[in-house]
């Protein structure tokens, strides 16, 4: 499937695929036949009915699991809003390629395939402070890439980014969509100073006003005002909803990536979870107003979808309860009131 134009986008948006109800009840079947107190394994449980639910399957599985990880280039880190230059972007995208990152180390012990895609990272998005950062057509581009790199047939996908100022950006989508000025929104990101909070704080405010006329479409403004990483990401969701993927959603960064989406249809968080949440200091405002409750809390701010990946082995630990656990009736255990 292609989206040749952002009409298509809402058109999905409006009907979206729903998971199995049966398949979530197997579960909860089953959970109540283990040799465990009821609901003993509190939100374990939940995620593996989640997991079923969203692959249509009675007993999911994590078999094949992918990590895609976007990379992008933004006009506005030239107004100094981040603590690295630019360039540190392909120099981490060439990190992760030779084994280097963290993201890659924790893919290999979560047994999860790492997708890393830069997209054109010589060719940044243009300052949202002077211009539209991208126009429909390098919008919707973007979204093709994300769509593309979803595995049709894994079983789950976690979804990430790296990008220099993509916090910058992140905020400011929030802030046209959500509501609220810069300051509700914006963080340290990778570690910049006062000076370069005010920046960051001076250059969404910039953009806010810029932009106004646009600010009741949200795919507008995820064009005029995102960016290249966040746009497949959203693409990447659109693919897994199509495709009966449940997602784990990175921090700050992938998760601002759905916002526009949840304006056109608030059920579009169904099949995701959030992972973490994230030291940047956004995310928790935002995972409340998106109604996400996060798997781990860590402190992690590090992005590159590394507190989703980690909250795969939670997904992990979760199923194999599940599958593995003997019933009353196969271990001999009485029952409660039996």
């Amino acid at each position: 499937m292609q989206f040749c134009s952002l009409d298509d986008i809402r058109a999905f948006c409006r009907d979206l695929p729903d998971g199995s109800e049966h398949a979530a009840r197997a579960v909860v079947r089953r959970q109540q036949a283990l040799t465990k107190p009821p609901q003993s394994l509190g939100r374990l449980e939940d995620l593996v009915a989640w997991l079923a639910r969203w692959q249509g399957r009675e007993c999911p599985q994590l078999e094949r699991v992918t990590i895609a990880v976007f990379a992008g280039n933004h006009g506005v880190a030239a107004r100094n809003v981040s603590a690295y230059p630019q360039a540190v972007t392909q120099q981490m995208v060439a990190n992760f390629a030779n084994g280097g990152a963290a993201i890659n180390q924790i893919a290999g012990l979560a047994g999860a395939e790492l997708r890393v895609v830069p997209i054109e990272l010589d060719r940044p998005t243009r300052d949202f402070t002077a211009a539209p950062a991208m126009d429909t057509d390098e919008f919707l581009s973007a979204v093709d890439v994300g769509y593309r790199t979803a595995p049709p047939n894994c079983d789950l996908l976690a979804v990430g980014e790296m990008g220099i100022a993509n916090t910058t950006t992140a905020a400011v989508l929030c802030a046209a969509l959500l509501g609220g000025d810069a300051a509700r929104w914006v963080g340290r990101g990778t570690g910049v100073d006062d000076a370069g909070l005010a920046r960051k704080r001076a250059a969404i405010e910039a953009a806010l006003g810029r932009h106004r006329a646009i600010l009741g479409d949200p795919l507008a403004v995820a064009a005029a005002l995102g960016g290249r990483e966040l746009a497949a990401i959203a693409g990447a969701i659109l693919a897994a909803r199509r495709n009966g993927i449940p997602v784990l959603l990175d921090g700050f960064v992938a998760t601002a990536a759905i916002v526009p989406l949840t304006r056109l249809n608030a059920g579009i968080t169904d099949h995701c979870r959030a992972g973490h949440l994230s030291a940047e200091s956004g995310h928790r405002l935002l995972l409340q107003e998106l109604g996400l409750d996060p798997l781990l809390d860590l402190g992690m701010r590090l992005g590159e979808a590394s507190g989703a990946a980690v909250a795969i082995l939670l997904l992990r630990a979760a199923l194999a309860c599940h599958t593995g656990m003997a019933t009353f009736t196969e271990a001999g255990v009485a029952d409660v009131d039996k």
